[in-house]
């Protein structure tokens, strides 16, 4: 099981927040199964008292190594910056802040951020949820409970991820879904891509192998799990039970059936 399906193949690196997440030695969807109890042991919920769970936030907040603050300083988004949202206090630009735009909606304080984290309006988070540092959760991105986000990663535009691990810069920009899934380090997912986690029939997902045998994941939902570098491109979608090997690149408009997929696969 181990050679074919543990979480090593797909991942070289895993974030030490993450490390307790991935130290076991089955099969790499377990580190679903255990996704719940993790957020809910480590997190470290860290939102200001003045946001209100539901309720738009008002104006934007800010954190800095020092705490949270409402005023003194601005943020910045111009050609200079090239569209980045940055928070700059006396002339001088911080990247180590964390902002929260006006109307960004949190459901609950189950939250932690980082350092240079941005949530752009319209944003809407549903804790437990753990962001890494210098992530960026776009307008109308919409993550729902148990997600486990890294570093350097992009949750994008009308972008929908529930029950899901991202290891550190891993990418869904535009339009995307990510259910009960894996990215590995610097996945990109094109705009449109849907990552489908619930089979029609009854029953569990199975992996399909080479071999014509199936491995039985025991899980009712599993999206993909895509390894480091995994590339797909736009409007491309993931049938229930995909495990793409590092490196492997989905062409787009392509429609990937379950199945163990070795690193460097090209699928058309």
């Amino acid at each position: 099981m181990k050679d074919m399906a543990h979480w090593s193949v797909f991942f070289n690196d895993i974030p030490q927040r993450m490390a307790g997440l991935f130290s076991g030695d089955e099969a790499v969807w377990t580190v679903l199964d255990n996704l719940k109890t993790f957020l809910r042991d480590t997190i470290k919920p860290n939102l200001p008292d003045n946001i209100s769970p539901g309720v738009p936030v008002e104006t934007p907040i800010a954190l800095l190594p020092g705490g949270w603050l409402n005023d003194g300083f601005e943020t910045v988004c111009n050609d200079d910056t090239k569209g980045k949202i940055q928070v700059w206090i006396e002339g001088e630009k911080v990247p180590e802040a964390t902002v929260i735009c006006a109307g960004a909606v949190f459901v609950d304080f189950r939250v932690e951020v980082g350092q240079g984290v941005i949530i752009e309006p319209g944003a809407l988070l549903k804790g437990p949820v753990i962001i890494g540092d210098n992530t960026e959760i776009r307008q109308g991105a919409y993550i729902r409970e148990d997600c486990l986000v890294g570093s350097g990663c992009v949750i994008g535009h009308t972008t929908e991820i529930k029950h899901s691990v991202f290891l550190n810069g891993a990418k869904a920009g535009h339009f995307a879904y990510v259910g009960d899934s894996i990215l590995g380090n610097q996945v990109n997912l094109g705009a449109g891509t849907k990552l489908a986690n619930l089979r029609f029939g009854p029953g569990s997902v199975r992996i399909k192998l080479d071999n014509g045998q199936s491995l039985d994941t025991k899980r009712r939902k599993l999206g993909a799990i895509l390894g480091d570098n995994v590339q797909t491109g736009c409007n491309s979608v993931m049938n229930p039970g995909v495990l793409l090997g590092q490196g492997s690149m989905i062409c787009p408009n392509t429609t990937v059936s379950p199945g163990l997929y070795k690193p460097r696969t090209i699928l058309r």
